[in-house]
């Protein structure tokens, strides 16, 4: 799609709601990379996939690149994103103290 192309996109109210998601699982074939997007809680033994996208070869790189531009601009007006000591391991959730209300 060229840049003086344009299009209108639909966004219903559910949709435009979103889901949350603290883990993302990426897996690919030669056709296509499959991005499934994950919500665990603290003390669940289980996880949920909340959603699934599923993308050829070509539009995963460009939304990688999109997300990388869109970080760079984050941490322009916000400072540096800070990342955690190591990789996030999801068998690590729900071994540690329980909340209370």
């Amino acid at each position: 799609m060229t840049e003086d192309q344009k299009f209108n996109i639909e966004l219903d109210e559910v949709t435009a709601e979103g889901v949350f998601s603290n883990l993302a699982i990426i897996n690919h074939s030669d056709t296509e990379f499959v991005v499934d997007f994950v919500k665990v809680m603290p003390g669940m033994p289980k996880a949920k996939v909340k959603s699934r996208v599923i993308l050829t070869p070509h539009h995963a790189k460009k939304l990688a690149n999109a997300l990388l531009e869109n970080l760079n601009r984050f941490e322009a007006l916000h400072g540096e994103i800070k990342e955690t000591d190591g990789a996030f391991d999801p068998s690590s959730v729900g071994f540690g103290p329980k909340g209370k209300a």
